[in-house]
């Protein structure tokens, strides 16, 4: 049950949204109130920092106004350069900015090198990264303690400058969305060796003129067999590195991946729409194309607002042929009620996302996403999740989802917010467990 000062905190935020002074009250308060209850963690979990450092951090930042928001984030992330830049040259390798500019591929191949030691900083963090994780490498391998500090460096660049980026509609938050982007493709494609996976930055031309641009992994000891593939898509304010990083500790699970973000957020132009599913049935068709990639075992993951397109895929495209939803918004999260308490920033990305002029045009869009009337149609396995106390998006949208779906299976991690980020180790393994089940165990014993 909420709390009298969970609903005073949503009255509130509500308030500041309506009146649009959530800029006024985060300069007297701070922006805390005014995020997502899990902001702190999503950041803090991906970059491996310390909780109490990025609130300080969090709490120094009295503003969301685009100059001083991206300001005070990429001064951080400037020190984490600097940080990795200094290791960079004891390691005889050039500095970020000169890596980043460069097309020689032998100096990229040196810096993979340089840094594959410290490999497992990388490949095997999880979706929870350790705060103490470089501090414990160095102790136990202090001859790659140069390698460590590099890596860890660019990581946590490429976070504050996703950070810096959120939610990324105002012109200084996309530099920044494209500086993050930069970061984890150098990173990803020097080190997918050392991983043992090739990653392929990818870039596909889909209806509607976008361009879906995301990373397309498989493992090298494939073979020459066709192998399965999932789709994995994130929320509206998602980064391609959001959802690769914690992936990369499943990359011997047998499965190749294919991560991009969510139509109607960063690059794309494309507003967010019901005909966005065929952005997605675009995406599947170039990937059953893949000569790599068995055609006939595609799956899913769908990750916030992801989650919902995975949901949708799952009874529109027959190509798909298991998924899985975490934290999926499907009708109950677009009605006015769910609206109570959705920070200002939250309002204001929506309205971008969905191109609308206006709230209450914003309203009326939201609502024509409603997928209720498709659960029957999801004749494949999908797994649902959620936490049972999402305070983001609607739990019961996850409950309805799992008994309307034919075959789904629905697992709900109390005393858990959206996403059941609390949980995110034990869901993770859970999600590719079930995928594996149906697309790589099943064909192995002719099922």
């Amino acid at each position: 049950m909420t709390s009298l000062s969970a609903w005073a905190k949503k009255v509130l935020v509500s308030i500041c949204a309506l009146t649009s002074t959530t800029e006024y009250a985060t300069r007297r308060i701070g922006p805390a109130p005014f995020l997502p209850a899990l902001f702190v963690d999503r950041f803090t979990h991906l970059g491996g920092i310390a909780d109490a450092e990025f609130r300080t951090q969090l709490d120094d930042c009295r503003s969301f106004d685009d100059a001083r928001w991206t300001a005070h984030w990429q001064t951080i992330a400037g020190r984490q350069m600097a940080r990795a830049n200094e290791a960079l040259a004891q390691l005889g390798v050039p500095d970020t900015d000169a890596l980043l500019a460069t097309t020689d591929s032998e100096i990229r191949d040196e810096l993979g090198a340089r840094l594959s030691p410290a490999v497992s900083l990388l490949a095997d963090r999880g979706p929870v990264a350790d705060p103490d994780a470089v501090a414990k490498f160095c102790a136990e391998h202090p001859d790659s303690a140069q390698s460590a500090i590099a890596l860890d460096g660019l990581i946590k660049a490429m976070v504050y400058e996703f950070v810096a980026a959120w939610p990324g509609w105002t012109p200084r938050r996309l530099a920044a969305y494209e500086r993050s982007h930069r970061l984890a493709e150098l990173v990803l494609t020097c080190l997918a060796p050392a991983m043992g996976v090739s990653i392929e930055p990818v870039r596909v031309p889909v209806p509607g003129g976008d361009v879906v641009r995301g990373y397309l992994m498989f493992p090298l000891d494939r073979g020459a067999a066709e192998i399965p593939i999932v789709l994995c898509s994130n929320g509206i304010e998602g980064t391609l590195a959001e959802l690769m990083l914690p992936m990369l500790t499943h990359r011997r699970a047998g499965m190749a991946l294919f991560v991009m973000e969510m139509p109607g957020t960063y690059s794309y132009r494309q507003p967010l729409a019901p005909e966005v599913e065929r952005v997605y049935s675009a995406v599947v068709e170039h990937l059953a194309a893949d000569p790599r990639v068995d055609s006939d075992r595609i799956g899913m993951l769908g990750v916030s607002f992801g989650a919902y397109w995975a949901t949708r895929m799952a009874a529109v495209d027959p190509q798909i042929s298991v998924a899985v939803a975490n934290g999926a918004p499907a009708h109950r999260s677009f009605t006015a009620a769910a609206a109570l308490g959705l920070p200002e920033i939250m309002v204001s990305t929506l309205r971008n996302a969905t191109g609308s002029a206006s709230i209450h045009e914003m309203a009326g869009k939201l609502r024509e996403l409603s997928i209720a009337h498709l659960y029957r149609h999801i004749d494949i396995p999908l797994l649902v999740v959620n936490g049972a106390d999402d305070t983001l998006l609607s739990t019961q949208d996850s409950i309805d989802i799992a008994i309307g779906a034919p075959k789904a299976q629905l697992v709900l991690y109390a005393d858990d917010d959206h996403c059941a980020m609390g949980h995110s180790e034990e869901w993770s393994a859970l999600s590719v467990r079930f995928l594996r089940e149906h697309l790589v165990v099943r064909q192995s014993v002719g099922c």
